[in-house]
């Protein structure tokens, strides 16, 4: 036995493993394989780690850097390509695995199956809500577009922004397609919404995220995770100007506002300057004639009212009329009230005169006073002395004595009187 083994070559791992890679190479220089993705990595170097899988079978594959940044979409789990290199072997892992040399989606149905199923995804979540679009500003004051810097795209909206109302620009250039583009649109949407309004540079009042035509692949960017998510977080209004008319990109979706080319972006984030000044002077006229037709109205009503209400002059003529009237009335009353008091007070003052003292004197009567003035009335009253009579031709003294003086009245006592008096 140990003659047996003794007649087949020994080899290390390593050179088994050269061996093996060069047959592999050797006989796989170049294939051209479809599968699905998964497991993808992308590593701190730009290089990409992924395993392609049918079935049945799952191979593992690498793309450099280089290759990947030459990409029109951005790869990831689930999405079906077709990707062209060579087979080797990596020993390190006793593994075989593709060295891909470019990688293309599995046909538009592929591209539109995964478009499908983020669309459901997106609008499940709300992100198409037309509740949650923001309102475009009537007048911008600075505008910021994002898109490549160089082509027909970039001129277009400079353009038709001259012509319509000059307005400040501001440019955030990115790339458009490719693998890298998707994270230059976020970032620029990102950035912008980050200015200051009062900044060296100005934040924006809008912005236009704009590209030409293409193909789906060539769209791609637009249809990217990061760049919707930017576009919903975006506090400044964005108007979505990618491809044609005809061409739609989950961007159009979340934008607040779709345009179906870059320069009708521009004609909707600006108005026509030569159209606002003619109707900024219509509106003038309008409210000019509105003032004249409001005071002629009121004119008018002051006229009718006018001619409603009496002449002020004939109206306080007619009120002293009236006052005249009253104080002549008053005058012949006072007098009358006058002449009827005076009238009474004569009546009263006849009567009074009759009822004086003097004139019962007068009839044959006479007052009798005591030495102090004061009238006697009762002939008890009268005391010895001296008493003043009172006639109507005058008055005489007199003494009163002996036997003519009356006799006192004993008062009458209350019961039986006194039997001997």
């Amino acid at each position: 036995m140990s003659g047996t083994t003794t007649q087949h070559p020994e080899f290390t791992v390593t050179e088994i493993s050269s061996y093996i890679k060069m047959a592999v190479e050797g006989a796989f220089p170049f294939v051209r394989i479809r599968g699905e993705i998964s497991g993808f990595k992308r590593a701190p170097s730009g290089h990409l780690y992924l395993n392609l899988k049918d079935a049945n079978s799952v191979l593992g594959a690498v793309c450099w850097k280089g290759t990947a940044m030459r990409f029109k979409f951005k790869p990831e789990d689930g999405l079906e390509v077709v990707a062209t290199g060579s087979i080797t072997t990596y020993g390190g892992q006793s593994k075989y695995q593709l060295i891909i040399d470019n990688m293309e989606p599995a046909g538009l149905g592929a591209l539109m199956a995964l478009l499908e199923k983020r669309k459901k995804q997106y609008e499940a979540e709300g992100l198409f809500d037309v509740s949650r679009k923001k309102s475009l500003p009537y007048l911008s004051g600075v505008i910021g577009v994002v898109t490549s810097p160089t082509g027909a795209v970039i001129r277009d909206i400079l353009h038709r922004i001259a012509d319509r109302f000059p307005t400040r620009v501001i440019i955030w250039p990115v790339l458009v397609q490719g693998d890298k583009a998707a994270g230059q649109i976020s970032a620029a949407i990102s950035g912008f919404n980050k200015l200051k309004k009062d900044g060296d540079v100005p934040r924006p009042d809008v912005l236009i995220v704009a590209r030409g035509g293409g193909s789906v692949e060539d769209l791609w960017a637009f249809n990217e995770d990061e760049v919707v998510r930017a576009a919903v977080d975006s506090d400044i209004p964005i108007i979505s100007a990618v491809g044609h008319e005809t061409d739609f990109t989950l961007l159009d979706y979340v934008a607040d506002l779709r345009a179906p080319t870059p320069t009708a972006a521009a004609e909707m984030a600006v108005p026509v300057k030569s159209e606002l000044i003619l109707l900024v002077d219509d509106l003038a006229k309008r409210s000019l004639r509105g003032v004249f037709r409001f005071i002629e109205i009121h004119e008018n009503t002051v006229k009718a009212l006018a001619r409603a209400i009496p002449d002020p002059k004939r109206f306080i003529e007619e009120k002293a009329q009236r006052l005249d009237n009253i104080l002549l009335r008053m005058e012949t009353s006072i007098r009358n009230l006058i002449r009827h008091q005076q009238q009474h007070l004569d009546v009263a003052g006849r009567l009074l005169e009759s009822y004086h003292y003097k004139r019962v004197l007068e009839r044959g009567f006479a007052l009798v006073r005591d030495s102090k003035g004061k009238v006697i009335k009762s002939s008890l009253a009268v005391e010895d002395g001296r008493i003043n009579v009172e006639f109507a031709d005058g008055s005489i003294d007199a003494v009163v004595g002996g036997e003519n003086k009356p006799a006192k009245k004993k008062p009458v006592k209350e019961g039986q009187g006194d039997f001997f008096g």
